[in-house]
């Protein structure tokens, strides 16, 4: 690890799949604009959660690569909490801005506080209310703890209203929606992943699984497998490393091969599943990314959680909260048909970025 010479005015701190998603776009609209460097924690490590998204986003290579890696909540968290705090310590920014809901998001907003050094939140105010997931969890604490709260949607700003907060909250916007705009074309232009894997249009399910309620419960996972398998199509599988270890641990593997219509890929690229959830018939996933992509994109969506933190998606009838019950999963898959409902302005415009590129120049010139 290095300390540059340059001091930046803001540090971008990321470490994960989601946060290098919603990065991108902010990258795009800050270059030239803001001195920045970025900070990869290595919350994802292996190349197809990781290098492969900075190579396809085209996005610049880390200023700083932590190497924390995999391990415990605990162990992961505070590993990035020392390694963080040094180099702020030694860059000293004006502000730092963390992106979500991951292990890295905490760590970065309480290295941050502690050296009384500002952060930005991308993803304000975004609540499931399930105090047991630790996504939730970090999104309260870090909310609580940021001068630059940056809410994707008007329930989003409700949501940090009624916990007490009420200065510097604004609504900007999605800047996955921003993400999904910029690639989306891109993606059908230039990934034949379809024709890769013999896939008709509309013929196959398309399926994630990888939040810890679900892949550390044996009952959990099989029943989603179980429920799957008996599906009238073909399930495309993208299989998170965690859920591998845990298909195997459980010895869950040899069921799904034995049913035969669930094909298990490795996980895959941001623009290759936006090809895979566009031409799916529905998907199924407890990722709050992909749900939001599902309505993008107008996809039926099966939500297998029993809350989700973006209940517009539900209120305008793209996705249905089934948990992993199995008979409520295996209706959703024959009878879920989605609805002719779409606010195309839920998630903002396509101009999130920008703004919150805007809020960060104000903030620093008053800083100054």
């Amino acid at each position: 690890m290095r300390i540059s010479e340059m001091t930046p005015d803001v540090i971008y701190i990321v470490g994960a799949r989601p946060n290098f998603i919603k990065l991108a776009p902010l990258i795009k609209s800050i270059k030239g604009e803001v001195d920045f460097k970025i900070v990869h924690t290595g919350q994802h490590y292996d190349y197809e959660m990781n290098e492969l998204f900075f190579r396809e986003l085209d996005l610049p290579d880390p200023d700083y690569h932590l190497g924390v890696g995999s391990g415990s909540h605990g162990y992961q968290t505070g590993e990035m909490l020392i390694r963080i705090e040094r180099v702020l310590e030694g860059e000293r920014p004006k502000l730092v801005i963390v992106l979500g809901d991951t292990n890295t998001t905490l760590a970065g907003a309480l290295a941050a506080v502690k050296l009384k050094i500002d952060v930005g939140h991308v993803e304000a105010g975004v609540r499931s209310r399930e105090r047991f997931m630790p996504e939730e969890i970090n999104r309260v604490l870090v909310d609580h703890m940021s001068s630059l709260l940056f809410a994707p949607t008007q329930r989003a700003v409700a949501n940090l209203q009624s916990e007490g907060i009420r200065e510097n909250i604004f609504l900007v916007g999605d800047v996955m929606f921003d993400s999904f705009l910029i690639y989306h074309d891109i993606a059908k232009r230039y990934y034949n992943i379809m024709e890769e894997l013999g896939l008709k249009p509309k013929d196959y399910l398309l399926l994630t699984v990888h939040r810890a309620e679900n892949t550390d419960s044996k009952e959990r996972l099989s029943n989603i497998l179980e429920a799957v398998s008996g599906s009238p199509w073909e399930v495309i599988f993208p299989a998170h490393p965690r859920t591998i270890a845990a298909m195997k641990r459980f010895s869950l593997i040899e069921r799904i091969e034995r049913a035969g219509n669930v094909r298990i890929i490795k996980p895959l690229g941001y623009l290759e599943m936006l090809v895979l959830e566009e031409n799916a018939k529905k998907i199924l996933t407890d990722s709050g990314g992909v749900q939001k992509e599902a309505y993008f994109l107008r996809v039926p969506c099966i939500t297998l959680r029993e809350r989700t933190e973006w209940m517009e998606t539900v209120e305008e009838g793209w996705n249905v909260l089934v948990g992993a019950d199995k008979s409520r999963i295996s209706d959703a898959i024959v009878n879920f048909d989605g609805s002719e409902r779409y606010n195309q302005y839920i998630f903002g415009n396509g101009g999130a970025s920008d703004r919150i590129t805007s809020i960060i120049k104000d903030f620093l010139r008053f800083k100054d």
